[in-house]
């Protein structure tokens, strides 16, 4: 493998979010610990259940992560080119990997080892405190948005984006492509034929071009405003897919808090929980075989005769 300084500047390591916070020289010394990897295509980079001991940066070439659904079927999960990076969380907390990885097209990747980072960490705890502080504010950033609503209504969304321009193409972009507009035009035609044809003053006569040259005025301007309506309905599906996305995100992080707060539920809580139950069950059985007790003596253990 080679030195990653070769083929890696130091913006391309600030790209992962983890590292954004590295100083110049900081920067520099966590690329030496990096090696590059040429990968060929169908090279599998790891499994799933693989130690998560690496993390990869993309210089070239496209990566492709996936999984194997119930029926042994691949599940593309991400297709990733130039620049991105994957596995960086795994240089953290080192569990195992949790989707497969595979080179798609001839790839030139950046690694760094778990083992060397751990290293870089301990010698520079000013730089842990930093990247600490970043993932805080990532953190931050997840909680804000659980705490906003995220499922808004796409069509009030895009209205308060259209500007005055977007109004008026959408609004002749909809005229041109009505019943409406056939209608007009079919009476205009007709209109124009006869008064050009049985009317003495013939302003356009047979075969009508100056008809003609109107209509591909008309054409011609109707063309990009139809592209512009079009666009904007890209732009509208773009939105509505980032809307998407964060319900689907904001979803998933409060399934994972769940789940986190029933692990703690599970681990820490029910243990005590059925340690005091015990408890009050044995003093309450105590407290009745002691009753049961005086009772008898109080009596002088006698039985009534009959």
């Amino acid at each position: 493998m080679a030195d990653a300084s070769q083929v890696m500047t130091i913006e391309a390591l600030r790209s992962v979010p983890l590292f954004a916070s590295l100083d110049d020289e900081a920067a520099r010394t966590l690329r030496a610990l990096m090696s590059v990897r040429d990968a060929a295509p169908g090279t599998l980079l790891f499994k799933m259940g693989d130690p998560g001991d690496s993390m990869y940066l993309i210089e070239g070439g496209q990566v492709r992560i996936y999984i194997h659904d119930g029926d042994g079927e691949n599940v593309m999960l991400a297709e990733l080119g130039d620049g991105d990076f994957f596995g960086e969380m795994a240089i953290i907390d080192g569990k195992p990997r949790s989707a497969n990885a595979a080179v798609t097209e001839q790839a030139c990747l950046a690694v760094l080892a778990r083992e060397d980072f751990l290293r870089f960490v301990r010698g520079n705890p000013d730089v842990a405190l930093e990247m600490v502080s970043a993932i805080s504010e990532r953190l931050r950033r997840t909680d804000e948005l659980l705490r906003q609503r995220v499922s808004r209504n796409v069509n009030e969304e895009d209205e308060a984006r259209l500007t005055w321009a977007d109004h008026v193409a959408d609004s002749l972009a909809a005229f041109g492509g009505s019943w409406r507009f056939i209608t007009y035009s079919a009476i205009f035609l007709v209109a124009w034929i006869f008064l050009n044809t049985v009317v003495s003053t013939r302003l356009d006569p047979f075969p009508f071009e100056l008809l003609g040259l109107l209509l591909g005025v008309v054409a011609g301007v109707q063309a990009p405003i139809i592209m512009m309506s079009q666009n904007r309905q890209a732009e509208k599906e773009r939105l509505r897919a980032d809307l998407d996305f964060k319900i689907n995100l904001k979803n998933e992080l409060a399934i994972s808090e769940v789940l986190r707060r029933l692990d703690v539920l599970e681990s820490e809580r029910l243990p005590l929980l059925f340690a005091e139950q015990k408890t009050v069950i044995a003093a309450a059985t105590a407290q009745a075989a002691a009753g049961g007790d005086a009772k008898i003596e109080g009596g002088d253990g006698k039985v009534p005769a009959a």
